[in-house]
Order: C-alpha cells, then structure tokens, then sequence
C-alpha cells in the first residue's frame, strides 16, 4: 500500500500557484481535466486540489438564489396580466367619464363629432342642401329636431340608390339628435319596439309651419312628379291634401314581378289598417305600365299631398313612399303597430290576412286577360265534372315549377331544383288522401285526377313525367330556342350579323330580363340594374318584359282559381302567392297549399 501523501510545508519544492494564473482560457484545458481521477490514473494530477477553472456563464449556479416574498414580488414587479388589468380599468373609467361630460351638455358648449359609421359624416352649415338628405334643425329654445330635406324642385320619385341609403341615413341622424339633447343612445329593449314613436322627429309639414324649412313657392315644382295609377288630376283637382298615406313606387334592382306585386298587397293592407291612402307610382316600373298587366287600384277621396313631404322615413312619417329598396326598413314598425293595435299574436296568419286584402282589392288583370282566366277556368271544372254526377268530382292537383335563378332552401337540393318525381310523389299522395276521405271506392275512379303544370322554364313541359299534365294556359308562353324558325341563307354571301335567338330554357333568370332588348355592346355588366345604365328601356323593351309579367300573373290565376290542391316550392315568390291567393283556410287548414321543399311552412320571406 502507498504510503499517504503529506502536503505540509516541509516539502518546499511544491508550490502554490499565483491567483492571476487561474484566469487563464477555457480553451487551454484539455479534454482530460473533467476524466475520472483516481490513483491508479496514468495522468494522475494534485492540479484539482489546488485550483479550478473559473465558472462557465452558461453553466447553472450551484447555489440556488434566495426567494422573495410574495409581498416583495408584487411590490417591486407586478405580473403582466395584473398590469394589463390596471391599463384596462384606467381606460374604461377614463371613457366613462368623458362620456358622461360630453352627454351633458350644460356641462360643454362644444357637440363631440359623431363617427358611428364611416360612411356619412355630418356637418354644419346655414343654407339647406340640394340634394335629399335628413339633416337637424333648431326648434325653439336651441331644441334640436330632425326631419327629412327634400329639395321643392327634386324630380319624384327618387333613384334607387338614393332610397337605398335613405333608411341608414335616418337612423344615423336621429341618433345624432338624441345626442344633441343630451339623452342617452336607445336601449335594446327601446329597438326592439319597431313602433316607438321617435320623439325628435319632426314631419315637413310641421317644420315648414315653424318656418324651419322654406315652404313651397309658386314656380319651384319639380320637373318630374311621378305617375300615379289610375289618377285622374282634373277630377281631383278639388279634394283634399290626404292626412296620411302611403305610396308605393314599383321600382327596384329586383327584377321578380313577384316580390314587387307581393309587397305591394301586403303594404295595401296595412295602409288600410293605419286609416292611410294608398298609392301606386309606376314611372320608372321595369315592367312597363301597371295597366297593362291589371287595372288601376281603387282611389281615395283625396289627393297626394306635396312631392317633398313624401319621405322614405321614419315610418312615422305622416306621408311615407315606399319601394321594394326600403320595404325592409319600414315594414317591421308597419307591423309592430299593426300587432299592437290588433292584438294579435298569429305572426303567419295576420301577414297572410294583410297579403289577402291587398290580393283581394288588387289583383284584377286587365279586361283581355281576365276573360280569359275566367273561361280557362271554366273549362278545367267541366272537365272535372265529366264523368257520372252521383260520384265525387275528379281532384285538380296544381303544380308550379320554378327555375331559373330560384333556387331550392332544401340542404341537398340547394344548388340545383327540386326533382320533377319529389313533385309527382306528393301529386298522388294528395289524390289518395282525396279520395279515402270521400264515401265512393270506386277503383276505377280511385286513381282519376287532372293535372295542371306552370312553369317558367319550357323544357319542364317537355318531360316525361309531366306529360299527362295540362298546361295551365297558353295564351303567353316563354318560348324556346327550338320553337323559334331558322333563316335559310346563303353561307357563300355575307350577311349582316344577328344576335342568337333568345330562349328560355332553363326559367327565368335576372341577368337575362335586365338585358332583353338591349343590344349587346358589352359584355361589362350582367345585372342591368348594377351597371349603372343611364338610357331608358325601349318600348320594345316594355313590351316584352309586359307579356313575361301577364303570363306570370296568368299562371298564377288558373292555378288558384281551378286547383283543388297545389304543390309548389316555397322558396320561389310565386309558391307563396299561391298560398295568398287560396286563404289560409283553404290553404292552409285546409290542406290546398302544400310545399315540397322541406318542412319549412307558408312565409312571406324566407
């Protein structure tokens, strides 16, 4: 055994090295200083026992850091979500209480600027603008109102874009207002009440009797006034102003003949509700003339008032104009009093028993056409009667198939069109269910019906599932592209070029109607009522659009009239019109109306 190693100071010749020396480089040790020593080591060193290199910074300290309180801590650095939670708090109350002295204002002269939207901007000025526009005036005692402006020499009715903006506008300025009078903005409890009376607003009427707007003068008429259906200005010349009413104006960017004719009956019957004459302007109807497709509306007893008290809104207005743009605006607060005053709570029944009315007093088609549905019809019951009084009449099952750019509500359909078997299949079942309901079994007569088909795509009428069906009329047929005769001409000489015939197939499509009649110049614009077209439809124009709008309507009447039970879809207009024109208890409770596009029942909108 090796004797043990005495380190004493005995032995001179070992010497401790100087401190300075211990900083030397990491890089002058060897891969050997951290090697496993022992005695028995070939490179057995006493280096370890008498210095160490210095500390590596990257390396953990061996001596843990002394932990800080948590008062400490909190103290001499908060935590990130605590500090975020200090500036959030410091900035809500700052905006509360700069609300609450901007919201006063006995406490501040100056009117904080109102940028609620980025679309309008609100400014101040003396004289009133040319240009259509809610804006605040100042009633007496510095008391701020607001109305509608409408220059005396502004021709009626207004373009479509200038209603579209009208109803945000108004909205924006009565807010405004409120603000103005130091109230605070409306709760939603107060939006929900669709009838609430706005308490700042002030009619033009009033405000040209308070000398807030100019009154009308002698000279500054407008140079367009409308055209008003069926109104004769020398017979009226000497009734009254009316106190209330209501005008609609048969122009919008849809081009449906059934949304436009639907809400006008619905907007009929509540005018009639409210005690309001009713008015029909057809100066700009993309359709041509209201009388060549019905006759003119029943007249009040008085006389539409000024051109420029006719506002767009609110719907308090004593007299309002409405358009198939701003319907939406208007007619939830229509309604909202409507429900109020009747109190009722059948939301379904009572817009089908407003439709109705208006149905009832408004669709009357001109004298040609109406004849003719009364004889179409006559003939379908006759044919319904032909077989042996003693049993039953034969069932006379509708169906109305709509294309086009109508598409279904139904998930697996919603990209293309109800099935032509969806409609047959529920056909029969409504036959069987006729006639296990009746006394007769008669297996011959069992399965009897008549069949009446209108669509607006003729290729429907060409299918084989349809071809025991009976068209419901054919005095105004879409054609298609096979019925229409090909020029033989010459292919040797040069011919003038023609535009392709127009067909139908496929139903009624937007972009199609906007450009019947137009020549193709360019292809810019699909829609004609986005492009901007600044040239009026021809007559020629007017005219086919007409003929498309009476075989619509003409479609509907037979089938309404004649139809024991219709199938149809309720995602086309025409579906719901039908639904109207039976009555909800024919319809309805009755079972007549029947919808195969899911189970979505009868709805004005979907």
């Amino acid at each position: 055994m090796a004797p043990p190693l005495d380190l004493s100071s005995t032995h001179t010749k070992v010497m401790i090295a100087p401190p300075r020396l211990n900083l030397r480089r990491n890089a002058s040790y060897n891969n050997y200083d951290k090697a496993p020593l022992s005695s028995t080591s070939a490179r057995f060193s006493f280096n370890h026992l008498l210095f160490s290199p210095p500390p590596s910074p990257s390396l953990p300290v061996l001596v843990p850091r002394p932990k800080k309180s948590p008062a400490k801590v909190l103290i001499a650095r908060p935590s990130r979500v605590l500090r975020y939670m200090l500036y959030l708090a410091t900035l809500l109350t700052t905006f509360y209480f700069a609300s609450l002295v901007f919201r006063n204002k006995e406490s501040i002269l100056a009117v904080w600027p109102h940028f609620t939207t980025e679309e309008f901007e609100m400014v101040g000025q003396d004289a009133l603008p040319d240009f259509p526009t809610p804006i605040v005036v100042s009633h007496s005692h510095s008391r701020s109102k607001w109305t509608v402006s409408i220059p005396h020499n502004h021709d009626f009715p207004l373009s479509i874009e200038e209603y579209a903006g009208m109803g945000s506008k108004c909205r924006e300025v009565s807010a405004h207002t409120r603000e103005l009078r130091g109230k605070a903005p409306q709760s939603e409890q107060d939006k929900l009440n669709y009838d609430a009376v706005d308490e700042y607003f002030m009619d033009v009427h009033e405000a040209e009797r308070s000398g807030l707007l100019p009154a009308a003068q002698h000279g500054s008429a407008a140079g367009k006034t409308g055209h008003f259906v069926g109104l004769n200005w020398e017979s009226m010349a000497g009734l009254p102003v009316c106190k209330l009413s209501v005008t609609y104006v048969l122009e919008s960017s849809d081009a449906g003949l059934g949304t436009a004719v639907m809400g006008m009956w619905m907007l009929y019957g509540l005018a009639k509700h409210d005690g309001r004459a009713f008015f029909i302007d057809d100066s700009r109807w993309a359709y041509g003339q209201y009388t060549d497709i019905f006759e003119a509306p029943p007249l009040p007893d008085c006389r539409p008032p000024p051109r420029h008290q006719m506002l767009p809104c609110p719907a308090q207005a004593r007299h309002l104009v409405v358009t198939g743009t701003t319907l939406k605006d208007v007619f939830p607060a229509l309604m909202a009093k409507y429900h109020r005053a009747a109190g009722t709570n059948n939301n379904l029944r009572d817009l089908m028993g407003l439709a109705r009315s208006g149905y009832e007093a408004l669709f009357k088609l001109n004298g040609d056409d109406r004849g003719f549905v009364h004889n179409r019809v006559k003939e379908l019951r006759k044919q319904q009667m032909e077989r042996d009084p003693a049993l039953p009449p034969v069932p006379i099952v509708g169906i109305h198939v709509r294309r086009g750019d109508s598409h279904p509500l139904e998930y697996q359909y919603r990209n293309t069109y109800i099935p032509s078997e969806v409609y047959l299949s529920k056909a029969q079942e409504l036959v069987s269910t006729y006639y296990s309901s009746t006394e007769s079994h008669d297996s011959l007569k069992s399965n009897r019906s008549i069949t009446i088909i209108a669509s607006d795509d003729p290729a429907v009428y060409k299918q084989p599932d349809f071809s025991d069906a009976l068209i419901a009329q054919e005095r105004i047929r879409l054609a298609s592209k096979e019925v229409a005769p090909r020029e033989d001409v010459d292919p040797r000489v040069l011919h003038q070029f023609k535009d392709e015939g127009l067909g139908w197939e496929g139903g009624f499509f937007a972009s199609m109607f906007w450009n019947l009649g137009f020549d193709r110049k360019h292809n810019g614009h699909a829609n004609g009522a986005s492009s901007g077209r600044s040239e009026p439809p021809s007559e020629q124009t007017l005219q086919l659009r007409s003929y498309m709008g009476r075989a619509y309507m003409l479609d509907l009447a037979v089938l309404a009239g004649a139809s024991d039970r219709i199938v149809c879809t309720v995602s086309s207009m025409g579906c719901k019109m039908l639904g109207v024109m039976m009555g909800w208890e024919a319809g309805i409770e009755g079972g007549g109306w029947n919808n195969v596009d899911g189970d979505y029942p009868w709805a004005w909108m979907n």
